[in-house]
């Protein structure tokens, strides 16, 4: 899957805030070798002040990571925090473990979710016995998302027609593949999902988008400095807005 390049959406000398595409690993791992990642861009783009700063126990995280706070799945779109600076990542990292960063994602799903609103509060964990997979097990650990039903639509697979909704979430926790997971388990997987969505959605969806539906927003936090409360908004990327459009 090819990608487009990183947008930055705001920098200072703290912290950079950065629009990713869909089809960019974030982080470096053996898993992703000869791969181009997030995590090199900023490497070259980014000047990350860390040239005096000698590893430890306490700085490895923010050094092995490139000061990247948090992660976004490698096809979901959307916002990206990083520090450029270890005082700024810790004070990020402490804002993601209290809950004061305030994200919002869009998703497009299959069925029709008939309640307006409603909350999802499940364990999730890896599954044994499919390591590349998240499910919900009583030994996962506590994960909550809300959401907000914005319209549905429908689309025409086959000549067949079948319900779509296209749906704002909000992660209070921020487990791996959490969104995912969750909507999954509410029986309404992610379009294009090829993890979660199922062998036939998925089939019938990546003949018409070369990525899973989910777009990290918007997000809200408190810069690690001025302790100014920040906002962004990322707008749907164009293969999103092309694959909503002839939806009625």
């Amino acid at each position: 899957m090819d990608y487009k390049q990183p947008e930055v959406i705001y920098e200072d000398e703290y912290i950079a805030v950065i629009g990713k595409p869909a089809g960019l690993i974030v982080n470096r791992a053996d898993t992703a070798k000869d791969v181009e990642t997030l995590q090199d861009w900023v490497d070259n783009k980014l000047k990350i002040k860390n040239s005096k700063l000698k590893i430890t126990d306490e700085t490895k995280d923010f050094l092995e990571r490139s000061g990247i706070v948090h992660r976004l799945d490698k096809e979901t779109s959307g916002l990206l925090i990083i520090a450029r600076d270890y005082i700024s990542f810790l004070d990020l990292q402490k804002q993601f473990k209290q809950g004061r960063v305030e994200k919002t994602y869009v998703a497009l799903v299959h069925g029709k979710i008939t309640l307006p609103e409603g909350e999802i509060n499940v364990p999730i964990g890896r599954l044994p016995w499919d390591r590349r997979k998240f499910g919900v097990i009583p030994a996962g650990r506590e994960s909550q998302t809300f959401y907000k039903v914005l319209e549905y639509k429908k689309i025409k697979y086959d000549k067949k027609e079948e319900d779509l909704t296209l749906v704002d979430l909000y992660p209070k926790t921020g487990r791996t593949h959490q969104i995912r997971v969750h909507l999954r388990y509410l029986g309404f997987p992610v379009v294009g999902d090829e993890l979660y969505a199922g062998r036939k959605n998925f089939k019938n969806d990546r003949k018409l988008l070369n990525r899973h539906f989910l777009h990290a927003e918007k997000i809200k936090f408190y810069h690690p400095q001025s302790e100014e409360i920040l906002e962004f908004e990322s707008p749907l990327p164009q293969e999103l807005v092309d694959f909503l459009s002839p939806l009625t």
